[in-house]
């Protein structure tokens, strides 16, 4: 996997290159500069641009207020990966995203947009890229709340209820379509979930609910960890009816800081473990497995562990939601 999504610019020469970033920052300068303006005025007003006319948008209501974005945006960034994979599942392609930094895109959403261009990190975009971009619709998250009037000079901006522990998975899916205004895939999205928790129930048998699947991650510099009820993950198996080891029956959503001497704690009849994709997130894994420890657990005498990708850990969106349940068929039926 590549570790950095393709940044474009088509820009033709370094003269052009120099005289739009000085144009961009003369610009950014003056946003910042209005900004300052009207919160010194000490008015409450929404600084989101709209279109000119009622007829020319639809008004939302979101975490910093209530927005008039356009009736069917055309180059829409995303600042949270959760928006962007979401938008992707609901047939909206982004222009440009916000990533994690450091850690590589995830190849559910890099294979689904090949070619999204980078605004920078999460907590950090770059505002002069945002507004080189020339978006129609931002679609921000809570963390950026102090950038909001910034992105809303720039295009008119929604802000997500993304704090921790963040909504289920559900809420959000349905949350954005609510925005984008896109009902009638979002039923078929989640018409298309419950179909297939019900085929994988009926190919199971009287299996599910006599079936204790558990879960855990690993990352180098992080340790062992697994997932309570709050996490996504607990909703998905929640609906598939399995039942869980005692200590992911919890209403949390991680355990951190599993010890050796603890990894007990992950025994089932079957466990998916997470990988990050790092190269030392490997070496980590490599290391669990020699621990003798390790080696005792019954569910890897048994030969049932099952290593997954980061996409189970990051399972706040409908493309991840997506791969789990494939995983599942595979690895419980086929």
């Amino acid at each position: 996997m590549r570790n950095s999504l393709p940044i474009t610019y088509y820009l033709t020469s370094a003269r052009s290159r120099n005289f739009c970033r000085r144009f961009a920052s003369l610009i950014v300068a003056g946003i910042l500069s209005v900004t300052l303006t009207v919160a010194c005025r000490g008015t409450n007003q929404n600084l989101s641009s709209t279109p000119t006319s009622n007829q020319d948008c639809r008004e939302v209501e979101h975490v910093m207020g209530k927005t008039c974005i356009p009736l069917d945006p055309q180059r829409v960034i995303t600042l949270h990966p959760n928006p962007l994979a979401n938008s992707l599942a609901l047939g909206i392609q982004p222009i440009a995203a916000a990533f994690y930094r450091g850690v590589p895109v995830l190849d559910i959403i890099q294979e689904t947009a090949p070619q999204i261009e980078s605004v920078g990190d999460l907590s950090n975009p770059s505002i002069e890229k945002i507004l080189l971009l020339e978006p129609d619709l931002i679609i921000s998250y809570s963390s950026l709340e102090n950038i909001y009037p910034q992105l809303s000079q720039i295009a008119p901006t929604v802000v997500l209820n993304l704090t921790f522990p963040y909504p289920s998975w559900k809420e959000q899916l349905a949350e954005l379509a609510g925005i984008l205004d896109n009902q009638s895939a979002y039923q078929q999205l989640m018409a298309d979930y419950r179909q297939r928790i019900y085929k994988l129930q009926e190919r199971l048998g009287d299996r599910p609910s006599d079936l204790n699947i558990s879960v855990a991650g690993i990352a180098s510099g992080i340790g062992v960890w697994t997932y309570g009820a709050k996490h996504p993950l607990g909703d998905i198996l929640g609906d598939l009816g399995v039942s869980r080891p005692a200590i992911q029956q919890g209403d949390y959503f991680f355990y951190e800081n599993i010890s050796e001497e603890k990894l007990s704690v992950l025994d089932g009849d079957v466990l998916f473990l997470s990988t990050w994709d790092r190269d030392e997130d490997q070496l980590s894994k490599e290391k669990l497995r020699q621990k003798p420890l390790w080696q005792k657990l019954e569910v890897v005498r048994k030969n049932q562990v099952y290593f997954v990708g980061r996409y189970w850990h990051n399972s706040g969106h409908m493309l991840s939601v997506n791969a789990i349940l494939d995983d599942l068929e595979h690895y419980l039926l086929d």
